[in-house]
């Protein structure tokens, strides 16, 4: 994939995962703090705990770091997953629950 490609589809991701946390706000779900340096995705949740979602262009991933641990992912088949085959958005969701203490759905624009 180019570069320009891989830029377009990490954006995507980061502006949907903003969108998402933004909407839970205004409807009353869950206050997630949700701040954005370039590439860096930083999730802050009400217990103080923190979920990262990092760009990594020279490898061309998309990372993601939990309380539970982290995850590297790779785009394929129009969809980003890590190397036991977990698609990201469904991991992020299970994360986020996890560490929100409720159900969580983070899915694709």
């Amino acid at each position: 994939m180019s570069d320009l490609d891989y830029h377009r589809l990490t954006d995507a991701v980061l502006a949907s995962i903003e969108a998402t946390v933004d909407r839970w706000l205004q409807e009353d779900v869950i206050d997630i703090d949700a701040s954005r340096t370039g590439g860096l995705l930083e999730l802050a949740f009400p217990d103080g705990s923190k979920i990262v979602v990092n760009t990594q262009p020279p490898l061309q991933e998309l990372w993601l770091a939990a309380r539970a641990g982290g995850y590297h992912f790779r785009y394929a088949d129009g969809v980003w997953r890590e190397r036991e085959g977990h698609e990201f958005f469904a991991l992020l969701s299970a994360r986020a629950s996890e560490q929100g203490g409720k159900p969580l759905r983070f899915s694709p624009a």
